[in-house]
């Protein structure tokens, strides 16, 4: 007995460190979706989103740090009505053609006890990169109810300026300012 204790005691003082480890997580692209508001000529709200975004985030739970470098596929904006998708793709909004994906880099971030709180990275639009923090309303990390595998899931939000990324067709009349709002899941690798 007493030599079954120690041998346990030894791999779990062995496996410490392993467990606390750097995790490697991948976007699941089925449940991840950035979208945007932006104010319509001070109607209405605008909505949108993006249906292919990819990605890989590192997380080291015990060191309090994040890393994220996230893909969104431009060519993939969903507002609904065709006509504004193909007028969106064209150069004076996001110039598809040219530039094909919005990038997210992200390598600091800020925990409140063992929840991220924010995201602190490089936007990149149209050939553009600007700082932008990511404000974390939801985080949690868990084995998934069905399958059992390890995910974490984040929703977040940040306000950027689209003019900053040089898209000022119909400025003043729609807004400069547009809402992010990205609903995230991730598989551990």
């Amino acid at each position: 007995m007493f030599a079954r204790l120690v041998t346990f005691a030894i791999v779990v003082v062995l496996a410490g460190p392993a467990l606390a480890a750097p995790e490697s997580y991948t976007v699941d692209p089925r449940h991840s979706f950035p979208s945007f508001e932006i104010n319509h000529y001070g109607f209405s709200t605008y909505r949108g989103r993006f249906n292919k975004m990819t990605g890989h985030i590192n997380l080291d739970r015990e060191a309090k740090k994040v890393a994220a470098d996230i893909v969104i596929d431009a060519n993939t904006i969903d507002t609904g009505l065709d006509e504004l998708e193909a007028r969106l793709r064209k150069p004076d909004y996001f110039d598809t053609a040219k530039y094909p994906t919005i990038t997210f880099k992200a390598a600091n971030g800020r925990f409140e006890g063992d929840v991220l709180k924010t995201l602190d990275g490089e936007l990149t639009i149209r050939g553009q990169t600007k700082p932008v923090t990511l404000n974390l309303t939801h985080f949690a990390c868990g084995p998934r109810p069905v399958t059992k595998r390890p995910q974490c899931g984040a929703d977040a939000v940040a306000t950027i300026k689209r003019s900053d990324f040089g898209m000022t067709r119909s400025l003043p009349e729609v807004g400069d300012e547009v809402k992010l709002l990205i609903q995230v899941e991730a598989f551990k690798d």
